[in-house]
């Protein structure tokens, strides 16, 4: 076992000396475009590219449900192969990602692997010094969606802060964005920061973690400008537009790919009276309110989930609406936007205007300007404006982080 372990040690310090990459700001990558034939695989699938970069290190990892090689989780994987792995630390929803959204995560030692996981959301954001006393390298290994106001990517520049006020660089091992076929929705106004918007981005930004690092150093962008060493082991044979099924969930109420599409453009309603199908088994794919009864002939009953929704919006009363579980999401694929017309409809429908955007959820989740990342928007719907002269609005803005974007993309 150990002359198998050498060897592998051995093979993978060559391909990492090839292979591997850092930068500090800006990047500049080699790529290639890749064939029909060619099977997309995650930086964590690409042991070979970084194992060599952890021997003999003390290793923290900023991982969840989705930090997996195949079926196996990368954390077993890296102790099967002799990694010193010390600590966990772990996002939204928990490490075992059974936390339900907004819920606060306490510290544990995980009892099935043995190593203790530090919660980054909870009493703080961000690793301590204390917490990184005994690490010698971080990985940052989480999947995300692709949406502003998804908190993992927010998670991603607290824990750069942390890096860099440590010395202490960070391996993060890339992975696709399902909705990188799209770059759209408003800006964020800075006025509107919050733990659901930090960064002048559109809803949807179209990149993934690791080009969201190099944004992230390039503009400096974190905390007092701090300029975090990153690596980043890049996703292989994958392009923006390339359809990409994620293979675990990356939280209990994106459930399923269609709610993963569909997100980005349903999550606006997070911040209305409308219930986006939290405290169901389809959430993030119907829309209703108990108010809309003889308006629309489907209807569903948020209830009490662990896990899920332990206090959903319109909790235990009908609510009707639209289904949108069959939704054909190839539209907006094809079109690379969000779905306005359904705010149009719900905002239209709804009887009593004064309350609409009243969502009566969490502080942060429940506030609409907050999740559009303008007032606009909002005032927008109110006055009827078109979608054409909504998406006006957004200009010149989205254009120009169009362009910002095209110095960080990493992939064809």
């Amino acid at each position: 076992m150990k002359s198998i372990y050498s060897h592998t040690l051995a093979f993978a310090f060559i391909l990492a000396s090839l292979c591997s990459f850092a930068w500090q700001g800006k990047v500049n990558l080699p790529v290639t475009t890749p064939s029909a034939e060619t099977q997309i695989k995650t930086g964590a699938d690409q042991i070979e590219k970084y194992i060599s970069l952890l021997q003999g290190k003390r290793i923290g990892i900023v991982a969840n449900q989705t930090t997996v090689i195949g079926k196996t989780s990368l954390i077993d994987s890296l102790k099967s192969l002799g990694v010193n792995v010390v600590k966990i630390f772990g996002p939204e929803h928990g490490f075992r990602g059974t936390a339900s959204a907004g819920a606060v995560v306490a510290d544990n030692m995980d009892a099935r692997i043995g190593i203790r996981v530090v919660s980054l959301y909870g009493r703080k954001s961000k690793p301590s010094k204390e917490d990184l006393a005994d690490v010698d390298l971080m990985i940052f290994d989480i999947q995300d969606v692709g949406a502003r106001f998804y908190t993992y990517i927010n998670l991603l520049a607290k824990v750069m802060e942390a890096c860099a006020e440590n010395n202490m660089e960070l391996l993060i091992l890339d992975r696709p964005n399902p909705n990188g076929f799209s770059v759209d929705g408003p800006v964020l106004d800075m006025k509107l920061k919050s733990g659901i918007g930090m960064f002048p981005i559109p809803i949807t930004h179209g990149m993934t973690i690791g080009e969201l690092a190099g944004m992230y150093n390039g503009e400096g962008w974190l905390a007092n400008k701090l300029q975090c060493k990153v690596t980043v082991i890049p996703v292989a044979n994958y392009s923006h537009d390339m359809e990409y099924v994620l293979p675990v969930a990356p939280s209990p109420n994106l459930n399923t790919q269609q709610s993963i599409l569909l997100y980005p453009s349903l999550c606006l309603f997070e911040g209305t009276i409308i219930s986006q199908g939290r405290g169901t088994y389809f959430p993030f794919t119907v829309l209703g309110n108990p108010d809309l009864k003889g308006k629309y002939p489907f209807s569903f009953t948020p209830v009490s989930i662990k896990g899920m929704s332990e206090t959903p919006l319109h909790q235990n009363k009908t609510c009707y609406g639209i289904d949108l579980r069959n939704y054909d999401t190839s539209e907006i694929r094809k079109t690379g936007q969000i779905n306005l017309q359904w705010l149009f409809e719900m905002y239209k429908a709804y009887p009593y205007k004064d309350k609409f955007f009243d969502s009566k959820q969490s502080k942060e989740i429940g506030n609409f300007d907050k999740l559009a990342g303008v007032t606009l928007l909002r005032e927008q719907i109110i006055a009827g404006k078109s979608e054409q002269e909504i998406r006006q609005s957004w200009e010149p803005a989205l254009s120009d982080f169009r362009k910002l974007r095209a110095k960080y993309v990493l992939y064809p």
